[in-house]
């Protein structure tokens, strides 16, 4: 029978879910949920106010188990399973830092260690509510603690891919960050979680490697500035070898490059990518025809790197650069128009020799950027497709594809 057919009592219902509630607990404004609806409201989707009554509920406030709620739920439930209610079992008691600082000793004995980490990663995957403990309970940092230590004794441990893993669920915050900063040891985890990238891992090494790049980003994009200045040229050399391998899942690529782009506000920085290549594999990636969000990245990326005059060098050497440009254009995004108009740009003010130009018309760039000053694109970025238009007109003006110059600048001038 359809359990949509049967009358529930109102109040064993969850007002979130609207299903039968499985484990009831009540918040301090006195109403009753289920505790996984109401953790995820509060823990994962970050609301502050109560879904009933809308008055303040902390993500840090009791919830009370309804222990009466429960079994008069689970008895009715008995009484009805021949109508098809499924009997719902006593929840499981909550996580709690006792059994989770047992699991961390753990970690520290070679016998247990792994059976330790799995145990905190199944933990970590069950519900918010694991998470909060886990984390509240300093796991992150033991974590941390654990692939530095396999760092300094420069051996790739048995625990180092389920560490890796866990830190996916349970993320280093920007408050242990600072510890981390203030302890001077934050240069050093950075430091082993690059080195992780340059070893050789069997079996599953394209997630392994994966994950450690997305620690790393997450570390960097909660560090402050000084940690973004620090960065050694043996930092860049392993991200741009992780793309130029392909060693990495999607995420992993995506993670990379954010690393890339974070780092890119720092002129210093920009010229180690450089020197390590970046603007070629970024180029190499882009020929690969990526998702958007990874041309949004790789344009912003290429943006800031040619901003120098090795950036702009290194993408002129690439044979296939001019073209991934151009076909780009008014094709992804409009924030890949304006990095792309204005990369052209810098290249038509300070890199545009004969055979630059004779590719742009070649590939099609100067029929885009005529197609870009009909578009209902932004005024700037207008007036950047006709300063290079106009800067190099002699040199096109007796191409098929482009205008005659009177009624062309008449009407867009």
């Amino acid at each position: 029978m359809d359990n949509d057919e049967i009358d529930v009592p109102e109040y064993f219902i969850c007002p979130i879910s609207l299903q039968i509630m499985k484990d009831p607990v009540t918040a301090i404004t006195g109403i009753t949920y289920d505790r996984e609806s109401i953790e995820q409201w509060l823990l994962k989707n970050k609301n502050t106010t109560c879904p009933v009554t809308k008055m303040p509920l902390p993500s840090d406030s009791d919830l009370t188990p309804n222990h009466t709620l429960r079994r008069l739920i689970q008895a009715w439930c008995t009484q009805n399973s021949s109508l098809g209610i499924d009997r719902i079992p006593t929840p499981k008691l909550p996580l709690n830092k006792v059994q989770v600082l047992k699991l961390l000793k753990d970690l520290k004995d070679p016998i247990l260690k792994i059976k330790s980490l799995r145990q905190l990663e199944i933990l970590a995957a069950e519900n918010e509510r694991n998470k909060k403990c886990l984390i509240d309970s300093g796991v992150p940092k033991a974590v941390i603690m654990f692939l530095l230590d396999c760092y300094y004794k420069k051996g790739v441990e048995e625990g180092v891919e389920e560490a890796l893993s866990l830190l996916q669920f349970v993320k280093v915050s920007s408050e242990e960050v600072k510890v981390l900063m203030s302890e001077n040891s934050f240069d050093s985890v950075l430091d082993s979680l690059t080195w992780l990238l340059g070893c050789d891992f069997s079996g599953n090494s394209t997630m392994v490697k994966s994950h450690a790049v997305l620690v790393i980003k997450n570390l960097i994009q909660r560090g402050d500035s000084s940690v973004i200045q620090r960065l050694k040229f043996e930092f860049f050399e392993k991200i741009v070898t992780v793309l130029r391998n392909r060693v990495v899942t999607q995420r992993g690529i995506s993670g990379a490059l954010k690393v890339l782009l974070f780092a890119c506000s720092y002129g210093r920085n920009r010229i180690m990518m450089v020197e390590c290549g970046a603007v070629f594999e970024l180029i190499e990636i882009e020929m690969g025809t990526p998702e958007k969000i990874i041309n949004e990245l790789t344009m912003s990326i290429l943006f800031h790197l040619c901003s120098c005059a090795s950036g702009r060098a290194q993408l002129l050497c690439h044979k296939g650069s001019m073209a991934v440009l151009t076909e780009r254009m008014l094709k992804v995004s409009a924030a890949v128009d304006d990095r792309v108009i204005i990369i052209l740009s810098l290249i038509s003010k300070f890199s545009a020799t004969n055979s630059v130009l004779q590719e742009m018309l070649k590939v099609g760039t100067v029929a885009k950027l005529c197609l870009v000053l009909q578009s209902d694109h932004a005024k700037y970025i207008k007036e950047k497709a006709m300063e290079i238009i106009k800067n190099h007109s002699e040199v096109w003006r007796n191409s098929p594809c482009f205008p005659e110059r009177s009624s062309f600048y008449g009407k867009f001038v």
